[in-house]
């Protein structure tokens, strides 16, 4: 492999913003913030917006999304004439 082209695999820690739920693996993502893991050592944080504890096909739990508004716009937008 050439040397000074691949981007550094590092630890990171990924957490999902709807949860708080965090988990620490390898990844080349970088981020400015940082946070305290329980090992007592800084990593990388990256914030996402899902993950395994709040996707509902994981968790069994229904998540309610206004559909109405999108349904309206698509038939207003589509329907024959």
């Amino acid at each position: 492999m050439k040397k000074g082209i691949h981007p550094e695999y590092r630890p990171v820690v990924f957490q999902d913003l709807q949860s708080e739920f965090a988990f620490l693996t390898k990844s080349t993502m970088s981020s400015k913030e940082t946070i305290k893991w329980e090992d007592g050592n800084e990593y990388p944080l990256i914030k996402v917006e899902v993950t395994s504890a709040s996707h509902p096909f994981y968790t069994g739990k229904k998540i309610f999304l206004d559909t109405a508004g999108r349904v309206e716009k698509f038939n207003k937008r589509y329907k024959k004439k």
